[in-house]
């Protein structure tokens, strides 16, 4: 879509390889730049890759069936762009930001070349003027506002604006996204209009010429980003703002995992990107989040979340392009002082997309065939990610990205090179998932960077114990760990009894505490006041003499007491029944550690302690 003031320049094919195409033109080319290449009757978007002399290479996002050298090209000297406006939340894109469900209102199959407003330029909005006649403003400060949904959407000075403006006409009205709202003058006293939608490339990240111009303040994030998953939150913590990978092989429960957190994340926008992933996982996707119910508002869950679909199916070059157009919808959103997570699933797709363009374009290939760059491309992908501030308005963009490694491979390429820049590894186990655990998170693989910059956080919302908590229950896992691989060589009866039940304890917290029921409406997401009152008890367990006469004895007490805890998971704070099981649970634990028990009497005598203090209680 070429600008109005940029008059189009020409080229021709003069090769074709796959969707890649080399051309020739008597103008000036621009590396990155979109141009419009006509087939049959078809105006196919493509971009440029290469610049050599008066040739260069072009990626279509479209099928080239029927492309042959002599076709017409037309140049348009615009970088690939994301349109930004009121009217992102709710909607289904593609890589190019088509609106899905416009397009598919001429079938189930996409037409080559139907390119659709990705806002919808009949809507109205209700603009509030902010500023004021006279007033001199900057990109990137905000001149109103309008109501989108929930949130208050800031129209702001355009941000590829240069300089300073003085504001010569704005007022409330009734506008859609191409009105202009407001009316600016330069420094050269030459006037601009302020609408309510803006451009901006989709590769350069959005607050990098403000951070340049010091308009923008980069901050250290110091807050988690509460999931209400508790093996993520207690011991893996994702700072908001910050960055971690979910690397796991098929059916190890990716998607699953980041569908709750995008459900229950303490966020106000959620942007979607399915890069590369297989339709029917996306199809399915698509359809969970129109029916699922927003937890923090009552109302649809699409309300604050926009999706960007590319599948597997699609293009190498619109999935490409997808990751890079939900990193600029999310800085967006970020800018406007909101926190934004981003889903990303999968870069490994993505990462793929890469290489098959790299391979046509004949590059020097790196590690199994990636191209060499592809370190600094990942890299600078979850750069984007962070915490900012402008005109006293904070905001967070933060990048969860899986990985789909072949075979669960954590050695290839795509994963090694996240691990160098992301600061929380959630590490999923095909066995894990084998055993119906959820999160299949790997305890012992897995970890977090963020601990000490969260720390001062933590200790003022939950207290000063919690850290020593959290120390407790990771040492715990370690040395069950520990101790199941000494029984693999040599059984159960081969250790000590004290290792058995060292070994039964970290099983409990594992099944009981860092495992969760994402069906259950309860269990599904736990808040961070339940995990405290669930972490102090889980230690409290932990801390206790237990005292048995036997393995058999052990076993029958440790799976009592992992029914009763499950149950206490499925018991919400406010049921008058939660305080209840606490009691009881306690009790249960101090009646195995009076005296040395047998099987026998064991699940009996921790009954009667149970009992004994319920009726003192009473």
């Amino acid at each position: 879509m070429s600008s109005p003031d940029l008059a189009p320049r020409h080229g021709q094919v003069v090769a074709v390889r796959e969707n890649l195409l080399s051309i020739e033109s008597d103008t000036a080319l621009i590396k990155n730049e979109i141009a419009f290449v006509h087939c049959g009757g078809r105006r196919l978007m493509a971009e440029v890759l290469r610049v050599h002399g008066r040739g260069a290479d072009l990626q279509v996002y479209e099928d080239i069936r029927g492309m042959t050298a002599g076709c017409a090209v037309e140049l348009t000297g615009r970088p690939l762009s994301a349109t930004l406006g009121p009217g992102l939340l709710g909607q289904v894109y593609d890589g190019l930001q088509n609106p899905l469900p416009a397009l598919a209102l001429d079938g189930p199959f996409l037409t080559g070349g139907d390119y659709r407003w990705p806002l919808d330029p009949a809507r109205q909005w209700r603009f509030i003027a902010h500023a004021q006649p006279g007033q001199t403003v900057e990109p990137g400060q905000s001149v109103g506002q309008v109501q989108e949904g929930l949130l208050v959407h800031h129209i702001v000075v355009p941000l590829d604006w240069r300089g300073r403006f003085t504001v010569t006409a704005i007022g409330d009205c009734e506008a859609s996204v191409t009105t202009p709202v407001a009316r600016l003058t330069d420094a050269r006293g030459r006037e601009c209009a302020v609408t309510l939608q803006q451009t901006w490339p989709v590769r350069e990240p959005l607050a990098q010429r403000l951070l340049a111009a010091g308009r923008i303040e980069r901050l250290l994030p110091t807050e988690p980003l509460i999931t209400g998953i508790r093996c993520i939150d207690t011991l893996f913590p994702i700072a908001l703002g910050g960055s971690a990978c979910i690397p796991g092989p098929f059916g190890a429960g990716k998607t699953v995992l980041q569908n709750l957190i995008a459900r229950h994340a303490a966020v106000d926008v959620v942007v979607l990107v399915a890069c590369g992933e297989r339709a029917g996982e996306v199809v399915e996707t698509l359809s969970t989040l129109a029916e699922l119910e927003d937890p923090r508002t009552g109302g649809s869950l699409m309300a604050r979340t926009v999706v960007v679909c590319n599948t597997s199916a699609m293009p190498v070059a619109a999935r490409e392009s997808s990751l890079y157009l939900g990193l600029t919808i999310g800085e967006y959103y970020r800018h406007l002082g909101y926190r934004v997570l981003m889903l990303a699933d999968s870069t490994s797709r993505w990462a793929q997309a890469l290489r098959e363009v790299s391979g046509r374009m004949e590059e020097i290939p790196g590690d199994e065939a990636y191209p060499a760059y592809l370190e600094s491309t990942i890299r600078a992908a979850y750069a984007r990610a962070g915490l900012t501030r402008h005109d006293q308005r904070v905001g967070s963009l933060t990048l969860i990205g899986t990985v789909s490694p072949a075979g669960g491979n954590l050695d290839e390429p795509v994963t090694q090179a996240t691990l160098g820049v992301v600061k929380c590894f959630l590490g999923l186990s095909a066995a894990r998932a084998y055993q119906r655990a959820y999160p299949a998170i790997d305890p012992l693989l897995s970890w977090s960077r963020y601990h000490g910059q969260l720390a001062d956080w933590y200790g003022q919302q939950l207290g000063p114990d919690w850290r020593n908590g959290v120390e407790q229950l990771a040492s715990s896992l370690k040395a069950g760990e520990a101790i199941a691989q000494m029984v693999q060589v040599v059984g159960e009866e081969g250790i000590a009894l004290a290792d058995f039940v060292r070994w039964q304890a970290a099983r409990l917290v594992d099944q009981c505490y860092l495992q969760q029921d994402a069906f259950d409406a309860v269990d599904a997401a736990s808040p961070l006041t339940r995990q405290r009152l669930l972490l102090k008890l889980h230690c409290e367990l932990l801390s206790l003499d237990y005292a048995f006469e036997d393995r058999d004895a052990a076993q029958t007490f440790f799976t009592h007491l992992a029914g009763r805890l499950r149950n206490l998971n499925y018991t919400a704070l406010t049921d008058p029944g939660f305080d209840q099981l606490l009691t009881e649970i306690r009790a249960f634990a101090a009646g195995a550690t009076l005296a040395p028990t047998s099987a026998r009497n064991a699940a009996a005598n921790a009954d009667k302690a149970t009992a004994a203090l319920s009726g003192a209680t009473g």
